[in-house]
Parts: structure tokens; sequence; C-alpha cells
């Protein structure tokens, strides 16, 4: 594969925005039928790297070269017209439009004016049947999974003739069966001769996807290495430039009183009679298949969601169950898995967020106090270690793991003591990932009580003293988390099978 002419080659490649010096003379190529693993830490420089080939930016130096040739792309149009697709993250479809609609957009089969489509869906059942799909083209892409919402993306880039591309985190926030699904389509395209740019924190995947991989870290690429020449611990120590003694910290747990109690919560079919209770100093996580009911009932004890019935009690004093502001003026946050859509305002800045639920504290006689609102944010900063040019930041802009801690910040100055973390290292790297499990790990030392929602098994094991599994709205058993558990108890109790 290495001694042919390289599909895409990207030499040199420079860009800088103010203050920031995003990407420094970073080399890549992509062979015909291979998959080239694209890892670094949040703010390495994927993003800006794979926009280039979108069309979103443009190099200030270097050249991009396909089949040898030199390109300008300068626009989406531009990437097409090259034969480049990249699925992003955030899907480009319309949510009211039907799949068919969706994958003629903006380039209509027409016939004597009138829109052709008899041979639309003939052509759009050949291309989802291509990838071994059974998608009706009529349906809408709104009440699609996420994982067909996907595939249809693949199926819209296939329809451009694309031979090269660019997939963004697919696999974020797909089941595993969904993950399997789509590993076989990756490996069909990779057959067919399509270059693969493949960007994941989920490192299992890697192994098992990928031919080769390249490491960015500040805007530089560390290194290029054969998937299967590359251990992961020198993967890891590649990507934030250290070695990580351990994956998970260890930690004295001391556990304390009660803290949260719950009893008998409901909510329609979604929660169903669910009681359990979370002690001082504890972490207890919460497993199961996706659509278990584990993020149902976090909103529920957050009082984002109107629980049917049940008991919400902190330090042995009830919930009221009116509004998210009782359960926050009772001590519980919820840091939501959707942090962008739910925990952040994206356009404001990090300080304007951290000061959001805080308003009254920092605001003397309905006037803000500006001063005092930014020297407690600056303290947050330097304790949770946010990385970001200043207060004044926008953060949209910051990386997924300083987000979360913009989001944690803001809560741990509500003096919360119950802290729901719902996936809280979703879409962030290795390095930030052991960040966020310290300042878990610090939290619970502090005596306040953590619950974890996570559908990475590892991580649940690897964090959690005891382990509350969910099947189907109700609690299908708990576990003490002891050195000797076994990722096929929690498993067999989350798909209703018995242990071995």
């Amino acid at each position: 594969m290495s001694e042919a002419a390289p599909l895409l080659e990207m030499k040199g490649i420079r860009k800088r925005f103010p203050g920031v010096l995003a990407l420094d003379g970073v080399d890549l190529t992509v062979q015909e039928g291979e998959v080239l693993a694209l890892l670094g830490e949040n703010g390495a420089g994927k993003s800006t790297l794979i926009k280039m080939l979108g069309g979103a930016h443009q190099p200030d130096e270097g050249e991009i070269r396909i089949n040898e040739k030199p390109v300008s792309i300068s626009s989406a149009k531009d990437a097409r017209d090259a034969g480049i697709a990249v699925i992003y993250q955030e899907f480009n479809l319309v949510p009211r439009m039907t799949v068919l609609e969706n994958l003629f957009l903006g380039r209509e089969k027409t016939r004597l004016g009138w829109i052709d489509e008899r041979s639309e869906r003939e052509q759009a059942i050949e291309w989802l049947s291509r990838l071994g799909l059974d998608i009706d083209p009529d349906e809408c892409c709104g009440d699609l999974s996420v994982a067909r919402q996907q595939a249809v993306e693949i199926a819209r880039a296939l329809s451009f003739d694309a031979r090269i591309l660019v997939m963004d985190e697919p696999s974020a926030v797909l089941t595993d069966k969904e993950v399997e699904k789509l590993f076989g389509i990756v490996k069909e395209l990779r057959e067919n001769g399509i270059g693969i740019i493949y960007i994941s924190h989920r490192l299992d995947e890697i192994d098992e996807i990928a031919d080769r991989l390249v490491v960015l870290r500040d805007g530089k690429r560390i290194g290029t290495r054969e998937v299967t020449e590359t251990s992961r611990d020198e993967l890891i120590e590649m990507m934030v430039g250290r070695s990580l003694e351990e994956e998970f910290p260890s930690r004295d747990v001391n556990v304390g009183e009660e803290r949260l109690r719950v009893e008998n919560l409901s909510r329609g079919r979604f929660v169903r009679d669910v009681s359990f209770s979370v002690r001082a100093g504890e972490i207890v996580g919460f497993s199961g298949l996706v659509g278990a009911g584990r993020t149902e009932a976090m909103r529920l004890i957050a009082g984002a969601d109107v629980r049917d019935r049940g008991i919400i009690c902190v330090d042995g004093k009830e919930v009221p169950a009116t509004s998210p502001r009782s359960s926050i003026a009772s001590g519980i946050c919820l840091l939501s898995e959707d942090r962008k859509g739910e925990g952040l305002v994206l356009n404001g800045s990090a300080v304007d967020n951290f000061g959001l639920p805080n308003l009254r504290r920092f605001s003397r006689f309905g006037v803000l106090d500006e001063t005092e609102e930014r020297e407690e944010f600056s303290s947050y900063t330097e304790e949770l270690s946010i990385r970001l040019s200043s207060a004044d930041q926008r953060v949209g802009d910051l990386s997924g793991g300083n987000q979360q801690k913009v989001v944690l910040a803001k809560w741990l100055a509500r003096h919360a003591d119950v802290i729901l973390f719902d996936e809280p290292t979703r879409g962030i790297d290795v390095g930030a990932k052991f960040e966020i499990y310290q300042l878990m790990n610090r939290l619970a030392a502090a005596g306040k009580a953590i619950v974890m929602v996570s559908s990475e098994l590892p991580e649940i094991m690897g964090m959690s003293d005891r382990i509350i599994v969910m099947r189907e709205g109700r609690i299908a058993g708990e576990l003490k988390n002891t050195g000797d558990l076994a990722p096929e108890e929690v498993l067999a109790l989350a798909m209703n099978e018995n242990a071995a």
C-alpha cells in the first residue's frame, strides 16, 4: 500500500487564527482502500485539518494533492468536485424532509420542469443498497435513529462519487450493535478503494478499523504509525505528551452519611419505581443499554422533567417536585449528556456561562458585580485547569473537555452536594478524560455524592464504587465493584441474561 502514489496528500499545512497557530507544518497521506485514524487531544488541530478538506478553512501555507495533482478547496462544492466528503458529528440533514429529498437536496432530477421522483427513488434505493441498508426513501429523516441518519449521510457522500471520506467521531452516540454495523460499512467502503480518514477518541475502535494512524498534538504531527505495531500506552503518550501510569486514577474511598435517597421514582414507561441511595464520598455508576432509562432518571432527580411519583431526599430533606430551581436549591446539579444543547450557551463567554446560575450571589441590589464574578471564575479556572485564552472567550470555541469543566465550575460555585454526571467524557480525548476522572475523585473525597451515567463499561468499572444496572426503565440489579467483578456480570443484568 505504501509503495503506491497516495490518493490524498497534505503537505506542510499551516493555519493561523488570531493568537493561535492551529496547524504547524502538518503532513498527511491517505492511500486508496485505506482507513487512516486521525488522533489527538481536543484542540490538537484535527477539526481544523478536516475543515480544510471540506472547504470551510483554507491553509495559509502548504499544499493539498489528490492523485498527485494540486487542488484548491475554498468551498464545499470544491470539496465535492475533488471527490471529498466530510461527515461531521452534527449531521447536515434537514430533519423534516424525507431521505429521498435529503439525498437530492440542491441537485434534484427534473424532467420537463418537474422533479423526476421515480428516477430519484430508483437511484436512492441503489445507493442505500450499496451500504446494505433497508431504509424507506420516503421516511422522514427526523424519525430515523442516529445510526440510520448517519448511514443516510454516508449514502449521500457516495452519491457524489466521493473517493475520500472523512468521518468525525462517527460512533460517539451509537450503540454497540450500531457500531458493528458502521464498521461493516467502513470495511466495505475500504474494499471498494475509498480512502477514509476516521477520527475517534475511542482507542479500542482504532485497533479494529484502522490501518495506520496519525497523531496530532498542539497543531503538529507527532508521528505516523502502523496500527498493528503501536501499543495503547505508546499511543496515549503520543497524544498527551506524557505517560499515563493508569487509565483510571486510584483513590481511597471514605464513605460517610447518606446524602441522596431516591424512592419509587417513576415517569410513564421510561422510569419505573427506581430506588437507590448514594453516600458522601461515593461514586455510584449507572449502567445499561441505550434506552434503559438512565438519563431519564437523572433528569427527574434534577427536576428537568416532572415525575409522576417518587420521593427524592438530600441530607434527609425532601426535594419539592416543582422545577429545576428546587433541585438546584436543594444541592443537586446535573451535567447533562448534551452539554452543548443543555449545559451551555455556546455563543456566550466562559465567564458569563459560569455566572448564569450564580447571578444572585454576584449581584448587589440588582446590579451584577463583575469583579467578584470574574475573581471567583478565575479561582475555578485555576483549580480545574480550564484552558482558555481569556474569561471572555466564546465557550463554543473551547474543546469538549474544557466545556465540561466550565459546566462543572458553575455548579461547584453553587456549592452542590449531589452531582449527576451523565456521559461525562463523551467526545473528550484520553488526556482530558483522565483529568475529569481526577476531578470526580476529588469531589468524592470532599464529601460530595457522585452519580455517573456512562455507556462505556470500562469507565463504569474503572470509576464506580457500586454499579446500578437499569433495564427497561427499572433497576435490574446492583453490584459492589470489587476487584474481581467481571464485565459479563454487568452485561448479564443489562441484557436480562443469567450471569455465568
